[in-house]
Parts: C-alpha cells; sequence; structure tokens
C-alpha cells in the first residue's frame, strides 16, 4: 500500500506542480511583452491561459499534500523533521501562489484589458517574476528534502 500512496503523491506532485510552474514563470514574460505592445491580443490571450493553467491546476495540486500525508503516515514518519520542514515549505509556498501569485496574474490580465492601472506594484513584471521564484524555490527545496529525507530512519 505505502508504495502506491508513494507512487501517487509523485504523480500528483509531478501532474499538478510541474504545470503551475512552467506557466507561473511564463507569465512574468508574456505580460512584459503585452504591456509593451497593447494592441498584442495574442499575448493577452496567452496570458488569460498561463493564469487558468496556474488555477485550475493547483487545485487539483491539492492532491499533493493529501496523498503526501497518506504516504507519510503508511511509512510512520509523521515527527520526523524533513517531514515537518516539507510540511512548513509546502505551505509557504501554496501561501505564495493562493495569496500573492494569482490575485497578481489576475491584476495583470485587467491591466492589458485597460480596466486598471498596467503599473500597480502587485502585478508587475518584475514582482510576479520573483514570486515566482520564492514559489519554485519553496518547490525545489521540499523535492530535495523528499528526495535526501536527512536524518530519516527509512533510509534514502
Amino acid at each position: 500500500m505505502t508504495k502506491l500512496l508513494l507512487s501517487l503523491h509523485v504523480l500528483a506532485a509531478l501532474v499538478a506542480v510541474g504545470p503551475v510552474t512552467v506557466a507561473a514563470s511564463m507569465f512574468p514574460a508574456r505580460l512584459r511583452r503585452a504591456l509593451g505592445d497593447p494592441s498584442d491580443g495574442d499575448a493577452r490571450t496567452t496570458l488569460r491561459t498561463l493564469h487558468r493553467i496556474c488555477r485550475v491546476y493547483a487545485a487539483i495540486g491539492i492532491a499533493v499534500p493529501l496523498s503526501g500525508l497518506a504516504t507519510a503516515g503508511s511509512l510512520g514518519v509523521m515527527d520526523d523533521g524533513w517531514l515537518i520542514a516539507s510540511i512548513v515549505l509546502t505551505t509557504a509556498a501554496v501561501a505564495v501562489l493562493a495569496v500573492l501569485i494569482l490575485p497578481a496574474q489576475e491584476l495583470a490580465l485587467a491591466g492589458t484589458a485597460g480596466s486598471a492601472p498596467p503599473t500597480s506594484t502587485p502585478s508587475t513584471p518584475e514582482r510576479l517574476a520573483m514570486l515566482t521564484g520564492v514559489f519554485n524555490l519553496l518547490w525545489a527545496t521540499v523535492t530535495v528534502l523528499m528526495i535526501i529525507r536527512p536524518g530519516s530512519t527509512t533510509g534514502a
């Protein structure tokens, strides 16, 4: 059962987190393009698509911590330091995405449509790039912790 849970956890991470990291990383560059040429309808369409990918796969991403907790319970590692650190970092990554990145993308989309000022601070391409970098770094750290499992007695 543990192998099945671990497989589901890894698959959920690949399928859900991967698209969000790629789409969120592409968004700032496309936003620069859209802001640079307001008549570029393709850039706005691409922005809408990237934002939709981020929203949809963020919702699907709920499967990652749920399957992770089930796997950790099955392995009996719920009180291991590497897992607790991973849970904290995952919570931080979710917060960065849900509270900072997705709302900033929505503001940016409104700005490119002319319904909000395109230079509003929360939606600048630079700030979005920085937030996305933080999000990606958090997930990369969680991935390393999941592989190395420092201090684990379950082997690595």
